[in-house]
């Protein structure tokens, strides 16, 4: 959880995932980093747009104590900045 992080539902398949580090670094490409004003000590703007574009949160419904997923749905954390240490915030909402 932090503010170049994202957390997504998506399919597990390498390929999507390859398409996605392309499709955002065409949204937001990290160099030249001048041309973002956010880079004033800092070179992760880039990083900060493409956690926008991706979320940062996903709602999950639970059915019998199992994630109700699609057949190929799974939850998948983004890091655009680097390595970080993850905090994980998990809250329950509804009925038993």
């Amino acid at each position: 959880m932090h503010i170049t992080a994202s957390v997504f539902i998506n399919d597990d398949e390498s390929g999507l995932h390859h398409d996605y580090e392309v499709w955002l670094e065409k949204l937001a490409p990290h160099e030249p980093v001048g041309q973002y004003r956010h880079n004033s000590g800092e070179d992760n703007a880039d990083a900060h747009l493409k956690r926008q574009v991706m979320g940062r949160e996903v709602v999950v419904a639970v059915t019998d104590g199992q994630l109700d997923f699609g057949t190929w749905e799974q939850i998948f954390y983004g890091e655009f900045d680097g390595g970080r240490r993850k905090r994980v915030l998990v809250k329950i909402i509804g009925d038993e």
